[in-house]
């Protein structure tokens, strides 16, 4: 059985912490998609035309990787992908209440979804896209927290 893992998320800008969990995922699955929610209740700084070419921009080295926007239900998306495993982050134990809930929740919407979750590296463990934002907004040095190509696209969307 191939082991395809979704790693989904809103990614508005997809940082260092969502690449080393990227990165250590396709070490561990056959297939990694990375499912970027359109997600219009955040209301996100980048299109997601824009999150997924920066996205994709990102993951290019790793061959078993691939990134797919969507909207509705991850539940649905995990099935239509032939997806059985949910990979979720988590910094903090502040976020493990509601990824329970989440894991609960996709588990009941589609039987086979298993998550599985994964701690960021120690020196990423702070970092949030809203975090990245707020700096970048501020115009503040984002270059350890982003690739090039994102913290230039910041620089490019708060430029004035």
């Amino acid at each position: 059985m191939t082991n395809r893992v979704i790693y989904p998320g809103t990614f508005d800008p997809i940082t260092h912490g969502h690449s080393d969990l990227i990165a250590r995922a396709a070490r561990l699955f056959d297939e990694v998609i990375v499912a970027i929610a359109s997600n219009p209740t955040k209301k996100p700084l980048f299109t997601l035309e824009e999150r997924v070419a920066q996205s994709q921009l990102v993951v290019a080295a790793y061959k078993n990787v691939k990134v797919i926007g969507f909207s509705g239900l991850l539940a649905d998306f995990a099935r239509t992908h032939q997806a059985n495993i949910l990979l979720r982050g988590l910094r903090a134990v502040s976020d493990f209440e509601y990824e329970f809930q989440l894991a609960n929740l996709n588990r009941h919407l589609n039987s086979e979804l298993e998550s599985v979750f994964l701690t960021p590296a120690e020196q990423y463990s702070f970092l949030s896209s809203t975090i990245v934002k707020e700096v970048a907004i501020h115009h503040g040095d984002v270059s350890g927290f982003v690739a090039p190509e994102i913290e230039a696209a910041l620089k490019e969307k708060f430029k004035n």
